[in-house]
Parts: structure tokens; sequence; C-alpha cells
């Protein structure tokens, strides 16, 4: 028998884990290479990988819904075609529209790459690998916090991202039931606020109470409870630890788009002509490229007692894929032209509405941008992506009364104009209040003087 791993792969150089989606092929089914054999989700793409030959699926050793290390064995592959051996299928799954409990059972132990030292048993280090992944240990480390310290509520005492988060956030003592160590969820104690309901609903409303990250906040009769699906999930670990990490200061300013609806009505059917199209939302990145080059510090991230001035200008574009959002990332746009970021952004929107970005074109953001105002948002206070230094929202681009001035009489008319309120959110850290602002001004420069700055 010729037994091959089927290992958790690499899918980005900042991801360190992944989730087992869904099993595509079944416990002694033949596998062609190449083939799909299961789906993955990792905190930044869903994937599904291949089978690394042709043979018979032998052993699953991850289920749907685990989340491992990378180069963790998932599965071994037989190319001989032997028949599978002491392995179970994948779990069914549950139709009800609350999560049903996991097994109580340890999975099997994952099994190490070959880069990885594998610690002694009993040791520290073999401890805090079986309860915990990388990222929360490298979260713990950056907290100066021990693992050993904390309550897990993951699968045999596992600690998990939001254990951790809710430790830092002064939950993770008794005031919130968890499991006890080596117990799995199954296991953990219903709630004393659930237990003293009269009549709770049914057994299945007592296993998602016991399973529940946040059980102080009571299911009351006639409530729907739905698990977040995974893009709302990670967004929302995303953006607690993004609010946590940076200050967050918020400054405004207000865009005359006359200019730009010249430049777009005079250049249209040429631009047609080339096949391009030519949204606000390029002329924005095509502004924003060209003044991040001036002010590095809005291009850049605090790293500790350090500062890490980007070199290349990476505009991500946060994209509505409703429900849920994804930003795919235009890379150097401060070296494309104003067509060429055009043509940039409808193809990333359209691949990413339609799921088929790939993993690195959502990461190397250096700053970001989101548009709430395409429906109909005056203005907005976005947060700031971990690992970058600001970001820009605009606003509804809408006609507006305001008061210009005659450049040849210099005589004050009210006149009607286009115009969108832009909203800056920067780091404080490492972003004053007037870098902020002389950011912002650079940006209406360029914008209201084109094609002049073009």
């Amino acid at each position: 028998m010729a037994r091959i791993d089927v290992p958790m792969p690499q899918m980005g150089e900042s991801i360190a884990e992944g989730t087992v989606s869904r099993w595509l092929k079944q416990l002694g089914e033949r596998v062609e290479r190449d083939e799909p054999i299961l789906e993955i989700s990792t905190d930044k793409v869903d994937a599904e990988i291949p089978a690394p030959q042709s043979g018979t699926l032998i052993e699953i050793l991850v289920q749907e819904g685990a989340t491992v290390e990378v180069g963790t064995v998932v599965a071994i592959i037989d190319t001989e075609g032997g028949a599978a051996q002491g392995a179970a299928p994948p779990e069914p799954k549950v139709e009800a529209s609350v999560p049903a409990p996991p097994a109580t059972e340890s999975p099997k132990a994952p099994v190490p790459s070959a880069a990885e030292p594998v610690a002694p048993v009993g040791s520290e280090e073999e401890r805090l690998r079986q309860r915990s992944t990388p990222v929360v240990r490298r979260m713990a480390e950056e907290h100066g916090i021990s693992l050993e310290s904390v309550q897990g509520s993951g699968h045999a005492g596992r600690v998990t991202k939001q254990d951790l988060e809710a430790y830092m956030d002064g939950k993770g003592g008794e005031s919130a039931p968890v499991a006890p160590r080596g117990a799995g969820l199954a296991a953990a104690a219903t709630p004393p606020a659930v237990a003293a309901a009269a009549g709770a609903p049914s057994d299945l409303w007592k296993r998602f109470y016991s399973q529940a990250e946040h059980p102080e906040f009571p299911v009351r009769e006639g409530d729907r409870v739905e698990p977040m699906d995974k893009i709302r999930r990670l967004t929302a670990e995303h953006m607690v630890v993004a609010k946590r990490v940076a200050p967050h200061v918020h400054s405004f300013i207000e865009i005359d788009f006359t200019s730009i609806d010249r430049a777009r009505a005079q250049n249209k059917s040429r631009w047609a002509e080339q096949g391009a199209r030519v949204s606000y939302t390029a002329f924005v990145v095509w502004a924003l490229s060209r003044a991040l080059r001036e002010f590095p510090n809005l291009n850049a991230t605090a790293s500790g007692n350090h500062i890490i001035y980007r070199k290349q200008v990476n505009v991500g574009i946060a994209v509505d894929l409703d429900p849920g959002l994804i930003v795919p990332v235009i890379r150097e746009a401060d070296t494309l032209s104003l067509v060429g970021i055009g043509n940039k952004v409808v193809d990333l929107a359209d691949r990413a509405r339609a799921r088929k970005l790939s993993p690195d074109e959502i990461q190397g953001a250096t700053f970001s941008l989101t548009n709430p105002g395409v429906l109909g948002t005056m203005v907005g206070l976005p947060i700031i992506p971990k690992g970058t230094a600001g970001i820009l929202g605009t606003g509804a681009i809408e006609k507006r009364v305001v008061v210009v001035t005659d450049p040849v009489t210099g005589h004050d008319a009210m006149a009607i104009r286009k115009r969108s309120i832009f909203s800056l959110g920067y780091d404080h850290r490492i972003v004053d209040g007037a870098d902020a602002a002389r950011f912002l001004l650079r940006v209406k420069e360029i914008l209201e003087a084109f094609p002049d700055n073009a």
C-alpha cells in the first residue's frame, strides 16, 4: 500500500490555519490527481483542495468544521487503490437552524509538518500546541498573556481567539461560564440564567445554550437564533481586533466633483472605444495613490515601537457582497494610469462578487477605501484594517447649493455643485491630526484640479 498524505495547504503568507468546510469525496471513493476532494476556509479565502495523486481515499483525519494548522495531514490516499481502513466518514450535517453539539470524542491528533519540530510529550510547549493555534499563541505572546491562565471553550479545552479576546477584555474570569479544561463543548455546564428560566423550550435549545459563546445574552421566546456565516464571523473577528489595536481618529473634508464630471463627459466615448469604464471610485483611487506617495506615514503600519513604511502603494477596495464584504487589492496603484485603475476596479469587483478571487488578490493592502456613499450614506466612520494606518470613506456624491467665487470679478454667488464628504480614519499612534488634514487637502486638490494634476 502506497500512502500519500493530504496536508492542510498554505493559502497565503499570513495564514496559519484553515477550516475543513466540506468533504467533496467520501471514504473509500476513487480520486484522480488534481481532482478537488475537499473545501477549506481561511480568514482570507475559500478554496477547493485537489488530490496530490490518483488513488483511493482511505482515511479522513479531520472532520467538517474542524480548524487545524497549516501542514496538518487531513486525509490519506492509497495510490494503489487499497480499501479504507479504520477511518470514520464525515459527520452528517445538522439541518436545524441551531447548531448541534460537537462530538465529545477527542479527534485524532494533528500530524505536525516536517518543518515544525515536535516538542517532547508532556512538555509545556507541547501542551500549548494542543490547546491553541499559531494565531492564538502569537496574540498571547504580543499581549504578554500565558495561555495556561486562559480557560478554553473549544474542543478538549482548546483556547480560541474569542477566549483570548474575552480574557483581554476582562470577561475571561468567573463571570462567564466556560467548560472545564479537557472537556468538550458538549460537556459545558448550562449557564445559571438558562437553568433558572422556566420551561426551556426543548432539548435543542438546551444544547444551543450550552454551546453559546456569549450565554449571558438570554434567548427569549419568539427570537430566532442563527449561527453567523463564515464571512460575517471572520469580519466580526477582524473588526474587533482592528478596533482594539489602533486608536482611531477621524477627519473630514468636502470634495467638489465638478471637474471630474466634466472630464468624464469629455472622455466617455473615447474610454468606451478602449473598452474602459472609469467610475468615480477609479478617480478616488487614482488621487489616493498619488497622495500616498507624498505622505508615507499614511502608507505605513505601527509594529511595536517601530513604524514600517511600505514601499508599494496597494489600495484595498471594499466590495459589498450583500451580505458581507471583501477587500480586493489594487497593487502598485500609483504606477497605473486612470484608465488602468478603472479597469482594475471593475475586474476585481466583478470577480469578488462571483467568488473568483485568488488568495493573493485580497492580501497586502497598505491603505483601504470604502464607499458607503454608493448606497446613499452621507458620511461614515470606517474601521482601520489591522496592519495599515488609514482608510478613506467616501460619502454620496450629491448636488448641493454652495457659495462660489467668480475668478474674474471676485464676487460670491450661489451655485449648484456635485459634492461629497470624505472621512479619513487613521491610526493616531503614527498619524497626527495635522498630517491627516494635509493628506485630505492634497486629495482634494488632486481631484478638484483634474486634469491639471493628471
